[in-house]
């Protein structure tokens, strides 16, 4: 029960002043591993309990705990990780990390968790070599890029997009977004120009940056249509087909570029249409006739 301590009543009131709160000794139990012989492996309950005494400062004893785990998971040895690093053994935390990974371990969460460590430090330059471009993965490849480029304003951003292309094996072009919006139009087209992208996001392109950028903007919508020729893009239908086609006419005719070439450049893009892809070729027929 808690107990209270009192001073005299005011003029024979029936209260009391409390000047001080004594609370009830509570008994501090260490917490066990319990290896059990059957049943999953996984238990929901193990997250409650370390992230419980990470947050009641018992770190050492969190640590101690681990030691008995009988596997080197990293959704519990996070919390090692987050231990050692609250002690301010940040190098001991990031070796603890390190050491976490494996074949199906999740390196973009390792990562995660040691890049504030090294951002606490100051160490930036190393925070973003080691870890910001898996810690940072994003839903698309422009949140991913958004991302990065928030967090290390000191980075160029031509820089940070060049390292992210570069991490990735292939499909290159899905990077044409990121370096649009970066304002590295030269790059964007040469991603394209190599690499699928998706054509409607191409045809966008070449709608939003028509008066702007015009070469850039046809360039954008020339690769939309020579990626629809070759069977790329999801679920393309007639309307994508002139929807690109038409962005690019509409470039061609503001700018007052040859339309008459322009019309040459996409029938020879329909003459290479994928033998299941004829479809664009009968759709944009009788436009370049006319």
């Amino acid at each position: 029960m808690t107990k209270w301590t009192a001073v005299k009543p005011v003029a024979k009131q029936n209260h009391f002043l409390v000047t001080k709160v004594i609370e009830p000794e509570t008994e501090i139990r260490p917490v066990e591993w319990i290896d059990k012989d059957s049943g999953p492996g996984f238990y929901q309950g193990t997250t409650l309990c370390l992230s419980s005494l990470f947050a009641a400062g018992r770190h050492e004893e969190l640590l101690r705990l681990l030691e008995k785990a009988p596997h080197k998971w990293w959704h519990n040895r996070r919390w090692g990780a987050k231990a050692l690093a609250a002690m301010g053994k940040k190098a001991e935390a990031l070796r603890y990390a390190e050491d976490s990974r494996g074949l199906n371990e999740p390196d973009w969460q390792i990562s995660q968790d040691c890049e504030p460590i090294l951002l606490s430090s100051g160490m930036i330059d190393e925070a973003y070599t080691r870890y910001a471009l898996k810690a940072n993965e994003g839903t698309s490849n422009l949140a991913t890029f958004r991302a990065i480029a928030k967090k290390y304003p000191h980075k160029k951003s031509e820089d940070i997009l060049r390292d992210l292309i570069a991490s990735e094996q292939g499909a290159k072009g899905k990077w044409f977004a990121a370096a649009k919006e970066a304002g590295l139009y030269d790059l964007a087209i040469g991603l394209v120009a190599r690499s699928p992208a998706d054509p409607r996001t191409l045809t966008r392109a070449a709608k939003d940056y028509a008066v702007e950028r015009p070469q850039f903007a046809l360039d954008a919508g020339m690769a939309a249509l020579r990626w629809i020729s070759l069977g790329h893009g999801y679920e393309i239908t007639s309307l994508d087909v002139l929807d690109a086609y038409t962005a690019v006419m509409q470039v061609a005719a503001g700018a007052g570029m040859d339309e008459p070439r322009v019309r040459a450049q996409i029938q020879d893009l329909t003459s290479g249409c994928a033998p299941n892809n004829q479809f664009m070729k009968a759709m944009l027929a009788y436009k370049l006739l006319t």
